[in-house]
């Protein structure tokens, strides 16, 4: 199993790579800054299921389960 910060290096590389201001960028980045501060990825999926707006909180999703492969 791949722990947080792991996940959370790939997110920041995935924001890294994006497009700057795009959705893809601020998603990545959400993912990433909550991977890195939260314990477990049970407690980041809860994280990301608060964020505001809609759209960036559908692709943080997205992404998130990319990661996670869940």
């Amino acid at each position: 199993m791949t722990d947080n910060l792991e996940l959370a290096a790939r997110a920041q590389e995935l924001a890294d790579n994006a497009p700057a201001g795009s959705l893809s960028r601020t998603a990545a980045h959400s993912v990433a800054i909550t991977l890195a501060t939260t314990r477990d990825t049970d407690h980041a999926r809860s994280v990301l299921d608060g964020l505001d707006p809609a759209e960036v909180r559908r692709a943080a999703l997205e992404l998130f389960g990319e990661l996670t492969n869940a």
